[in-house]
């Protein structure tokens, strides 16, 4: 008899499921918060004394008794051990990094030990994978949870439930915690390559190791978003593919990426998408860039500060679009 999946079906554990609002602040996990309930070996285990103690009184056996007995003070033990194993735990939220569309986010819960007793093999499961630790006495440990990163934009850290059945796992002990804990997840980049920079020819006699529009440099395939201008118009109607001229010389460049000159074929997402690809790019070979959406304008700049705003201001487009309109 799996005891477990009794229990999932059952109307105690949709009351213990009931959705609930993330909680602010440490979470205590006090008596009324930690459930126990026989697993299906301890439903064996009691059904197997129960035999052994038919057998004894129906055979007289002393020695059945003392074994009986002995193993049912063993089992009633355990149920202190499980129990206590989890309770009197405190957790808070940790630390969370930001991540990609499609990746997994770590949420550090610190789990903290005030009592002289160490706590051992406790389960994590959140997003049905199931994390394990241990928890030394007077010690703080911080596991990651991994956690699914669908969409971008906010991720709320789930429920998670912790459970234990140490130490002879004939009972499981187990409480839910949801500490307000949300992770940044940013638009999942295409595979596009960076635009030609905007040349700014009033710019003095500032040399530009870059490409500018003074004297031809070459030409290299045509990648949308690049200017029609830069287009070798020449080389199109003679029936080659199409292709884009590079310019360098003595005149300064601006590294804009820009909502309204994107390619009108591509829905919201794929515009987040190609936009966020320049972003890293561009961060990767530390240039200086700015980023234009409807409504909203982030300055040039370079640098990890400049990176991880516009990816911020990609990943919330949608509410930050919302409140400006």
């Amino acid at each position: 008899m799996d005891w477990d999946r009794i229990l999932r079906y059952s109307q105690i554990y949709n009351l213990l499921k009931r959705p609930r609002h993330p909680e602010k602040g440490p979470i205590f996990l006090s008596q009324r918060r930690v459930y126990i309930l026989p697993t299906s070996q301890g439903l064996i285990f009691a059904v197997s004394l129960l035999l052994m103690l038919i057998g004894s009184i129906n055979y007289g056996l002393s020695l059945g008794y003392v074994l009986t007995f002995l193993l049912g003070g063993m089992g009633v033990v355990s149920i202190l051990h499980t129990f206590r194993n989890l309770a009197h735990l405190t957790v808070r939220a940790g630390r969370v990094d930001p991540v990609f569309a499609g990746e997994r986010a770590l949420f550090g819960l610190q789990l903290e030990n005030q009592r002289d007793v160490p706590r051992h093999s406790i389960n994590l499961t959140c997003d049905g994978i199931a994390v394990a630790c241990s928890v030394p006495a007077q010690r703080i440990e911080t596991p990651n949870i991994p956690v699914l990163a669908k969409r971008r934009g906010w991720l709320q850290l789930p429920r998670v439930t912790m459970d234990t059945r140490y130490p002879l796992g004939l009972f499981r002990a187990w409480g839910y915690v949801q500490p307000e804990m949300r992770a940044i997840v940013y638009p999942k980049p295409d595979d596009s390559l960076l635009p030609l920079p905007q040349a700014v020819l009033d710019s003095g006699d500032a040399m530009m190791a870059g490409t500018g529009t003074d004297d031809f440099a070459g030409i290299r395939q045509y990648q949308p978003g690049d200017s029609t201008r830069h287009i070798a118009w020449k080389a199109v109607a003679r029936g080659h593919a199409m292709l884009t001229k590079m310019f360098s010389g003595r005149a300064s460049s601006e590294l804009w990426f820009d909502w309204g000159e994107l390619p009108p074929e591509l829905d919201t997402e794929a515009r987040l998408s190609r936009l966020a690809r320049w972003v890293l790019l561009a961060h990767e070979n530390s240039l200086s860039y700015g980023l234009r959406l409807p409504g909203l304008e982030v300055p040039m700049g370079e640098g990890d500060a400049q990176r991880e705003n516009c990816l911020t201001r990609l990943a919330l487009y949608e509410s930050e679009h919302a409140a400006l309109s």
